[in-house]
């Protein structure tokens, strides 16, 4: 081989081997763009599939996990967020004789001998019921409410048929106060009798559990209406009581209380007794509260315009063989502010004679008194009220307050209305956020509350409910004491009592209605059934407590001006 040849090969062998360098350079640059790739590509499959996540997935874990955490009911508060109902976590004891599902007998142990040692644990346990139960083989509860270490020595007696199922309790912090306003949840997990029932789809509702719904009521409010109304009511053995206490100008409830009350905690025979709601469900002849509307719906119509002026008061008015008296003679005559604070039945259906049928069922229809009572809580009685015209012996009757029967939620609204400035509104037990109370309608002209205001200052000032005058409130109202009617008549020693009362009467803001069932005359009221003695006395102690809490202090300096009237009472309301 010649030197050219030599000096060839060598030359073709650097290009072929540098060639072969770049072939591989460029196969190692290629592998490492697609690893490169592949990576962007996994990257951007990454951040698609978090988009996508964030965008149509996310919402609905987040709405499930947060359904998860929010307690299966929805909590109940009173108007200043203190808790009335409450859901809870709880264990229960169950027996299920199918556990071992293996044909054999439910318990290794003998029923007395597991009924015994489930009596050492909770030791109210009845022993022979709970042996009977358990050799029935019939599944059922045992128990509710297990704290969790009863939980733990349940377990601890190895019997797999006693279960310890997790469940979720409803529970009332206040024990029966304001039962008939809360109601209950039953056994099926539905809202029973009061606001339960009626926030019961709003309770269980996902979208409304996490924010808790404000009542009207202040629990304050209520523990001293029920308070006073308790002690009213044994001191004079009165088979029930009743109470309200409304605010004037947007017709919330502070407290509605309803004597015996239940537990909603522990529904039993006798609490099921007592959940019939005396305030909003039971229809009453309320009597003599009715002569202020009455007189009211006199001065508003034009008929009384001189209150000086003096009917006949020492003889019983006859009409058509009926007769209508006062319980005793108060004196030859009488001018209105003296009714009022004598309560004169004569004189009142005198007034009503004179303003007619027409005008006073037309004042009684616009203040509710024709229509079941406004308010949110499913039991609402229906009033008895005279259909037709009213002829002159009824519309007497109804004056005074019998031949109407009403129940005491009808009478708060229309107290609310006469002192108020006249416009009536619906009663309610949801909170009111201020500036957004109802419209409402006028019943009286503005005049026509302010001098009843003046009237009805006078009656706890000099006549029959004195002994509602706390001091310093410058409390109002009216006593009422009217026979029960019965299968033959009227029943004379079954009364009603009840007083209906505002304050302060300078510028009213709250109603309170106190009414016993059946008193009876005892020590405590000097041995007297009527109102004066012991209805007014409720008042004349709740509203010491509850003034203060609701922004009304006593002043002793301050009182509606009854100049213009004092001249115009002789006596001092004996």
């Amino acid at each position: 081989m010649t030197a050219l040849s030599v000096s060839t090969a060598i030359s073709s062998g650097r290009v072929t081997l540098a060639n072969v360098r770049q072939r591989s350079l460029l196969t190692a640059r290629l592998r490492v763009l697609w690893v490169v790739a592949g990576f962007f590509l996994v990257a951007l499959a990454a951040l698609v599939r978090i988009g996508i996540l964030g965008l149509f997935e996310d919402a609905p874990q987040s709405r499930s996990l947060s359904e998860a955490l929010l307690p299966p009911r929805g909590e109940i508060t009173d108007r200043n967020g203190v808790p009335l109902a409450r859901a809870f976590p709880a264990y229960a004891l169950w027996y299920n004789p199918g556990a071992l599902d293996d044909g054999g007998a439910p318990l290794v142990k003998s029923p007395a001998q597991v009924a015994r040692e489930l009596a050492r644990i909770f030791p109210d346990m009845d022993v022979q019921a709970t042996a009977k139960r358990l050799a029935s083989g019939r599944a059922g509860y045992l128990r509710r409410r297990l704290l969790p270490e009863e939980a733990n020595r349940v377990q601890a007696i190895g019997e797999i048929a006693l279960e310890i199922p997790q469940e979720t309790e409803r529970f009332y912090p206040q024990g029966s106060m304001a039962a008939h306003v809360l109601g209950y949840v039953g056994a099926d997990g539905h809202g029973k009798v009061g606001m339960e029932e009626v926030l019961d789809k709003r309770l269980r509702d996902p979208a409304h559990r996490s924010e808790p719904s404000a009542l009207s009521i202040d629990m304050r409010v209520q523990g001293a209406l029920e308070d006073e109304l308790q002690k009213g009511m044994l001191a004079v053995d009165a088979k029930g009581a009743a109470g309200i206490i409304l605010d004037v100008d947007t017709g919330e409830v502070l407290a509605l209380a309803s004597l015996p009350a239940f537990d909603p905690n522990r529904i039993d025979a006798q609490g099921a007794q007592n959940m019939f709601n005396r305030v909003t469900n039971q229809v009453y002849e309320l009597g003599s509260t009715f002569k202020p509307l009455t007189i009211a719906a006199a001065i508003d119509a034009g008929v009384v315009t001189d209150l000086s002026k003096r009917y006949q008061a020492n003889r019983p008015l006859e009409i058509g063989g009926f007769k209508i008296r006062d319980s005793h003679t108060i004196g030859d005559t009488l001018n209105v502010p003296e009714t009022l604070i004598h309560s004169s039945n004569i004189v009142t259906a005198q007034i009503a004679d004179q303003l007619g049928g027409k005008a006073l069922k037309r004042t009684m229809a616009d203040l509710g008194m024709n229509e079941r009572p406004y308010i949110e809580l499913p039991a609402r009685g229906f009033p008895i009220w005279p259909k037709g015209d009213w002829p002159r012996l009824r519309t007497m009757t109804v004056s005074y307050g019998h031949g109407i029967a009403v129940t005491p939620l009808h009478l708060a609204s229309a107290y609310a209305t006469m002192v108020n400035g006249g416009i009536w509104r619906p009663a309610t037990l949801y909170k009111v956020q201020p500036g957004h109370a109802a419209r409402g309608r006028r019943v009286f002209k503005a005049s026509t509350s302010a001098r009843m205001n003046q009237l009805m200052r006078m009656i706890a000032v000099y006549g029959t409910g004195r002994k509602a005058n706390a001091p310093g409130f410058r409390v109002g109202g009216k006593t009422g004491s009217a026979e029960k009617p019965g299968a033959h008549g009227y029943r004379h020693h079954s009364l009603i009592s009840t007083f209906a009362a505002a304050f302060p009467m300078d510028r009213p803001r709250y109603v309170i209605i106190a009414m016993l069932d059946e008193p009876q005359g005892t020590a405590a009221s000097s041995y007297q059934r009527t109102a004066a003695w012991n209805a007014a006395p409720i008042v004349g102690k709740v509203v010491p407590r509850v003034g203060p809490l609701l922004g009304v202090m006593p002043d002793e300096t301050r009182d509606i001006d009854l100049t213009d009237l004092k001249p115009l009472v002789e006596g001092d309301g004996e």
